[in-house]
């Protein structure tokens, strides 16, 4: 007995430290819903996948042909331009047509949203460049819908690298969806050609939205790398890598332009006026991964949030007015034991994708970031960047003083960490009144492991960054986060999230980019297209059976002829239930990494029954602010926004 006794003197020092241990590590472990909550959520969703109809014909690649200098990490340089849209290209009053850019052959892809036991509406079929110069050190990497000469018909902005866009005109007249159904032309004035003598651009990032308050729709371009031959196999030079990994400022500068016209016809035309000063410099010359322009401070003038790979993200006031543009940054009013990233406009993570959203309920906006979040790998934290003022009203108030009023509460909220995150978009899937949040992950997919030599990378001298010939070797057969997941974040009895993918199917280990959500079939359940890096896209069809009501708009400008009449991109919409409950939003311009929405306001009604106030707000075409209060019914409208908003 006595020898029992000793030797417990002896390891009672180990045994309390092992106790210490595990009461720290119950204490600190995330708290995780039970499987019989995970069954409860997940029986308020319900996702088909369906297969996207693709053209034949191509020859597919694997992996890009790269500078020189890039060369050793031709996976890294490939491991971006996977992106997906939905909206109503063919005027048929549903968002049920998809543009797709599909890595593997460098082409954009018009195709129909599939209808499960049918054929395709149409052919799908890859856009035409035509006689304007593109060829193969060029490609592809998003592609924007919008009504860019405000005719009323849904034209297509595609952004590249190794050149400036392309804007894709709807012909008036042209019957079905063809390749000859779009004109294309040059965004930026006199880069037309015989051969491409313009400037070349890399850009990752587009948005759509009246920036200067004249009722005219505008383009921000964000560019990642610097102007540079990045996708020239000919080329030893002239391209760099970033120059810090938390505070990189050499990538290529953004743009802003501003509308100045347009014309329908069989050779439709719009023409914009590029302004090389309207975004700061030290946010201008970030690596651009992601925007989003939305209106925070009921002044429709939206604010532009810039997503930042390698360096801090910047939140942009906009204090523009007509025929020109103005943006000021502010910040977060850092906390004594706040970490310095954990504020807006100081973080050192690598911003992916942003999106704007409600997810308090509070009736203002909250936005959420991706960031990359792998454990053993590079371990930052995803954003949820939540409102601290009560109304605009106070956020304008801050905005003003260049007080950026959001606090980070991913951590608590269980949003923090989920992968290598990409495009993110905040959507109500089952109508309950409460957003979810549905995220893209995953890197590069292969064979051998190569987070040992990124931990390296992360680690390196800053003064070696920006030479290609200190990165280590990526190609084809390396894998970083090849098989991390789609999530699919949903609001639990506790107000944190519980990632619902796995219990959904929706789980695929299979490296996602881009995320489009819309109602492509009108029943008030928002479906999603989801584009994969080096591989097929995929459809989710939204089967849920839940009974909640919905609302759903869709608000337009005054068209011409016979068409619906443009959306009315950055219009506000507030949507007040019988219980007194608020909800906020708006037609969304392009939010997001490579996934773009569709342009209906989408709102779930939950248990509320019978109609809801709903006041809109929005710029006519003489740039002058309207505001509107309706009582409307749960289901869709058709709303044209005028002088007065009248139901279609």
């Amino acid at each position: 007995m006595s020898g029992t006794a000793g030797w417990l003197r002896r390891q009672l020092p180990g045994i309390i430290a092992l106790v210490l241990v595990a009461a720290t590590f119950a204490v600190a472990r995330l708290p995780e819903s039970s499987a019989a909550e995970k069954r409860d959520l997940a029986s308020h969703f319900g996702f088909a996948a369906e297969s996207i109809a693709l053209p034949g014909g191509y020859t597919q690649q694997s992996v890009r042909k790269v500078n020189q200098d890039y060369r050793h990490i031709d996976a890294w340089i490939s491991s971006v331009g996977s992106a997906i849209a939905l909206n109503d290209l063919d005027g048929d009053g549903l968002s049920n047509d998809i543009c797709f850019v599909d890595v593997r052959i460098d082409q954009v892809v018009v195709t129909p949203a599939p209808e499960a036991g049918r054929q395709p509406r149409y052919p799908p079929f890859a856009l035409s460049s035509g006689a304007l110069p593109v060829n193969d050190v060029m490609a592809p990497m998003g592609c924007v819908p919008g009504d860019f000469n405000e005719d009323g018909r849904i034209d297509l902005l595609v952004y590249l690298w190794g050149r400036t866009p392309i804007l894709h005109l709807a012909r008036e007249g042209a019957t079905g969806l063809t390749a000859d159904t779009y004109t294309p032309t040059e965004l930026v004035p006199g880069a037309a050609g015989g051969r491409y003598s313009g400037p070349e651009w890399n850009t990752n990032s587009a948005t759509v939205a009246d920036f200067d308050g004249d009722g005219h729709d505008d383009v921000y371009i964000g560019n990642y790398f610097p102007h540079g031959p990045v996708l020239d196999p000919s080329k030893d030079s002239g391209v760099a890598m970033n120059h810090s990994m938390s505070m990189a400022l050499n990538g290529g500068e953004d743009y802003v332009f501003r509308w100045t016209g347009g014309t329908s016809g069989t050779t439709p035309t719009a023409r914009f006026e590029p302004d090389e000063e309207a975004i700061p410099r030290d946010a201008s010359k970030g690596w651009a991964l992601a925007s989003s322009a939305t209106d925070v401070d009921g002044d429709l003038l939206p604010e532009l949030y810039l997503a930042h790979d390698f360096g801090p993200d910047r939140m942009l006031h906009n204090l523009s007015t007509p025929g020109h543009f103005r943006f000021a940054p502010v910040e977060g009013a850092r906390g004594p034991m706040e970490p310095k990233s954990k504020n807006v406009g100081h973080d050192s993570f690598k911003g992916m994708g942003v999106d704007f959203g409600d997810l308090n309920g509070d009736g203002v906006y909250d936005m959420y970031v991706s960031n990359i979040t792998t454990s053993f790998g590079i371990e930052e934290s995803h954003f949820a960047w939540m409102s601290t003022s009560g109304d605009t009203g106070a956020i304008k108030a801050d905005l003003d003083r260049g007080v950026a009023p959001w606090e980070d509460r991913s951590a608590p909220l269980q949003l923090a960490w989920s992968g290598w995150g990409w495009d993110v978009k905040l959507a109500d899937f089952d109508n309950s009144g409460e957003l979810e949040v549905a995220q893209a992950t995953g890197f590069v997919k292969g064979d051998v492991n190569r987070w040992p030599q990124l931990q390296e990378l992360a680690t390196a001298n800053d003064s070696l960054l920006s030479d290609p010939l200190w990165w280590p070797y990526l190609t084809a057969g390396d894998d970083i986060g090849g098989s991390q997941r789609f999530h699919l974040f949903v609001k639990n009895q506790d107000e944190r999230y519980t990632d619902l993918a796995p219990s959904l199917g929706l789980d695929v280990p299979v490296p996602t980019r881009g995320i489009a959500t819309g109602d492509v079939d009108g029943d008030g359940r928002l479906d999603m297209a989801v584009s994969r890096q080096w591989a097929d896209p995929v459809f989710y069809h939204n089967t849920g059976t839940s009974d909640r009501g919905f609302l759903g708009l869709r608000l337009t400008r005054e068209g011409g002829g016979d068409t619906p009449g443009s959306p009315a991109i950055g219009a506000q919409v507030t949507v007040t239930t019988p219980d007194g409950r608020r909800q906020v939003n708006r037609v969304d311009g392009g939010s997001g990494h490579s996934g773009k929405r569709s342009h209906e306001v989408h709102f779930g009604l939950g248990d509320a029954t019978g109609p809801v106030e709903v006041r809109l707000t929005w710029r006519d075409r003489d740039g002058t602010v309207h505001e509107q209060d309706k009582t409307l019914s749960a289901g869709w409208h058709d709303i044209q926004l005028g002088d007065q908003a009248e139901e279609k």
